[in-house]
């Protein structure tokens, strides 16, 4: 492993720290690596040690690229500095993706406290986006203004473009009250991005990694917290793609639950939205008018199933309402086909 420390900006001590694995020779088919992009808490007056150095250890372990941004503190946390901060470190990130042998499309970030706010910002304001965002005990919610007056509100910011999320946080949290976590994920739901969150029972604020060698064992916290390393990494995993043979792997989990935000429509999209679309309205229609017509001509009895019986489930895929009704997979094909044509406006 090598290390270089670049300042990014001297006058407010903004400072890019990369610690970067090897590739290939002994890491075999290893040829790039994904990247995470750590951004310290501290209330926007420090950037804390704590959640630095030892939070990027454990996913250097797991084989990723790690960076450590501090950004811009004290006098000089006006907004959008930090913002700013994190705009350049991402531009450096990506456009140095060969020397630096990582993946420009795999790049997450990790916040957390007041660097959680900035790693919500990066994920829903940004121009330079995360392709997916680690938060944790996060003030992401106007609460920032308490220690931030310029900082913005994230959750109202939360639009169809903000990368899927893994959220921790703790019930009891003092500092930061849990109600952040919750109305970020519910915004996060409202815009049906993938996400993943873990509010543990009891525990302090700022316990970083959870391990005893960062948080005194004599604070009472739950003996899961430190569960969050682990299962962060597995969701990272999941939605940038594994190590594979050629490359990585395709992701398990895609930015959306559903193809509600995609360009054109398809069987993916709730059957709500494609009834709201007149031409895809229009497809389903006669997708059971078809239905209806063959059931009669070959004796089968009527029909049951209408547009208003499924109207009901408005929330389910359109894949999966078919599946339950049945419909030939021939017509599900010639259904998608017709879709995929169809703007999702």
């Amino acid at each position: 492993m090598r290390t270089e420390k670049m300042v990014l900006n001297q006058e407010r001590n903004v400072t890019l720290t990369a610690y970067l694995l090897e590739v290939e020779g002994e890491f075999g088919y290893v040829r790039r690596r994904p990247a995470v992009l750590v951004l310290p808490g501290g209330g926007y007056r420090h950037c804390s040690d704590r959640e630095a150095d030892p939070v990027a250890m454990p996913y250097l372990q797991a084989g990723y690229q790690v960076f450590i941004l501090r950004y811009s503190v004290k006098e000089y946390a006006a907004w959008p500095n930090p913002l700013e901060d994190y705009e350049q470190a991402m531009t450096l990130i990506r456009e140095n993706a060969d020397k630096w042998t990582l993946f420009p499309d795999k790049v997450a970030v990790i916040g957390f406290s007041a660097g959680g706010h900035l790693a919500a910002a990066a994920a829903t304001m940004s121009v330079n986006r995360p392709n997916a965002a680690i938060l944790g005990y996060a003030v992401v919610s106007s609460d920032v203004k308490g220690c931030n007056a310029t900082a913005p509100d994230t959750v109202s910011q939360v639009d169809k473009d903000t990368c899927p999320c893994f959220l921790f946080a703790t019930r009891n949290d003092e500092v930061v009250p849990v109600m952040n976590s919750i109305r970020f994920m519910e915004a996060l739901a409202k815009m049906g991005t993938s996400f993943e969150s873990h509010i543990y029972s009891h525990g302090p604020h700022g316990f970083s990694t959870g391990d005893t060698s960062i948080q005194c064992r004599d604070v009472a916290m739950s003996c899961r917290i430190s569960d969050w390393v682990p299962d962060s990494i597995g969701w990272l995993k999941e939605v940038l793609g594994d190590f594979g043979e050629n490359g990585m792997t395709s992701p398990a989990v895609e930015g959306h639950v559903t193809g509600d935000w995609k360009e054109f429509l398809s069987i993916e999209c709730t059957f709500g939205r494609i009834m709201s679309n007149p031409e895809g309205r229009r497809v389903i229609e006669e997708m059971l008018e078809t239905m209806k017509k063959q059931a009669e001509g070959s004796g089968q009895g009527k029909v049951e199933v209408t547009v208003e019986s499924m109207a009901a489930f408005s929330d389910m895929k359109l894949k999966n309402m078919l599946g339950h009704v049945r419909v030939p997979e021939d017509m599900v094909r010639a259904m998608e086909d017709r879709l995929s044509r169809i703007p999702n406006l």
